[in-house]
C-alpha cells in the first residue's frame, strides 16, 4: 500500500470521530496559514542549506555538514511522535532506508520534541536512522517552515494531550511544516516538498527517484 493511500485510510478514521466544528476550525487555520506566505519564504530546491547541529535521539550531536561529507542528506521535518499522519511517513521512510542508503544517502528527521520525545518516537516506529531535537524550532526556522499554532487550535490540542509546550519543552506552540528537502552533497538543495495540509506528505518513491537522479548528474 502506498503512504498516500495508508494517510487517506488514517483520515477517513480520524474525520468520522472528530466533531463538525473542531475540523472546521482546523480547516479554517490551514486556510489562514496558506494564506500567511509561509510556502513562499520556505527554502526552496537551488538554495543552500544552513548547516546545523541537533541532539540525537539516542544521544550524541549530529551535524548536516558532517551527514554531506559522504553523501547527499533527505531531510524530514515532522511535527512530532504524537501526530498519527508523522507516524506513517516515518514507517513508510524506513522501509525505504536500504534504498537510501544504497544510493549514498543519510535520511534524517526533524522535530521540535525533546529528545524524551524523539526518543520515543524512534523506538515506537522502530526507526533506524537519526531522529534529531530541534530545540526551539531554531532549525525550522531557518528553513522557513516554523510557524505559530493557531490560538484557537491550541486549546483544541491540549483537550487531546498534544499540549505542543510539553511535548517540545519550551512555552512555545510552534510547528514545523511537515517538509521533505533532498540536499546534494555541496550543500545545495535539489528538492524541496511542503505542504499546508499536514495531512498530505511525499511518496518516499519521489525521494528514491530523486536520489537516482542526483546520481546520474554526477556520473554524466
Amino acid at each position: 500500500m502506498s503512504l498516500q493511500a495508508e494517510l487517506q485510510a488514517l483520515d477517513a478514521d480520524l474525520m468520522t470521530r472528530l466533531p463538525v466544528e473542531i475540523a472546521a476550525a482546523m480547516s479554517q487555520a490551514d486556510l489562514a496559514l496558506g494564506a500567511s506566505g509561509i510556502l513562499d519564504c520556505a527554502l526552496k530546491a537551488g538554495d543552500l542549506a544552513p548547516d546545523f547541529a541537533l541532539i540525537e535521539a539516542h544521544g550524541g550531536v549530529m551535524r548536516l555538514s558532517h551527514a554531506l561529507a559522504s553523501g547527499p542528506v533527505v531531510l524530514s521535518f515532522y511535527r512530532g511522535g504524537w501526530c498519527p499522519y508523522c507516524n506513517l511517513e516515518l514507517r513508510a521512510l524506513q522501509r525505504v532506508l536500504p534504498e537510501f542508503r544504497a544510493a549514498g544517502a543519510t535520511l534524517i528527521a526533524i522535530s521540535s520534541q525533546t529528545p524524551d520525545q524523539s526518543l520515543s518516537t524512534a523506538e515506537k516506529n522502530e526507526l533506524a536512522f537519526p531522529v534529531l531535537s530541534d530545540t526551539g524550532s531554531r532549525i525550522a526556522r531557518t528553513f522557513g517552515v516554523a510557524f505559530d499554532l493557531a490560538e484557537e487550535l491550541r486549546p483544541i490540542y491540549a483537550s487531546f494531550g498534544q499540549a505542543l509546550p510539553d511535548r517540545n519543552g519550551d512555552d512555545s506552540w510552534v510547528l514545523p511544516l511537515p517538509a521533505t528537502y533532498v540536499i546534494d552533497r555541496d550543500g545545495i538543495i535539489a528538492f524541496a516538498h511542503l505542504d499546508i495540509d499536514y495531512r498530505n506528505r511525499l511518496e518516499p518513491d519521489t525521494v528514491t527517484a530523486t536520489l537516482a537522479a542526483l546520481a546520474r548528474r554526477k556520473a554524466a
